[in-house]
Parts: structure tokens; C-alpha cells; sequence
């Protein structure tokens, strides 16, 4: 079941990002990325927040619901 689209994985590309990498930069685990890139799992605010700020952009350029 997905619980929400997002563009995580399309940006954390696009800046050359491994998903451990982003994983130590927002301080979660690898697990998470994958989970949250999967649309398995639904990020917090706060790691929305972390999210926007590591890539510049706004928290609806990289998630929708």
C-alpha cells in the first residue's frame, strides 16, 4: 500500500546522493530512506523539513498526498 507519492528518490539522485549518504545528513537510518522513497512509510514534518532544507526546494516539490 502506498501511502503518498514523493520525489525523494528523483532529487536525491539528481544531487548524487546515495540513500546513506541523505540517510546521515538527516540523521535516520538507510531503512527509512528506502521506506519512505517506497511509499511505504510517511515521513514526519520534521524530516519533511530536513528533506527541504538539504535539497532547496519546498516540502510540496518533494511530496504530495
Amino acid at each position: 500500500m502506498t501511502l503518498s507519492t514523493n520525489k525523494l528518490k528523483e532529487y536525491r539522485q539528481k544531487k548524487g546522493l546515495s540513500q546513506e549518504a541523505l540517510a546521515e545528513k538527516v540523521n535516520v537510518t538507510r531503512q527509512t530512506i528506502i521506506s519512505i522513497e517506497s511509499g511505504r512509510y510517511m515521513s514526519s514534518l520534521e524530516l519533511a523539513l530536513k528533506f527541504a532544507k538539504e535539497f532547496k526546494c519546498k516540502v510540496e516539490d518533494l511530496f504530495n498526498i
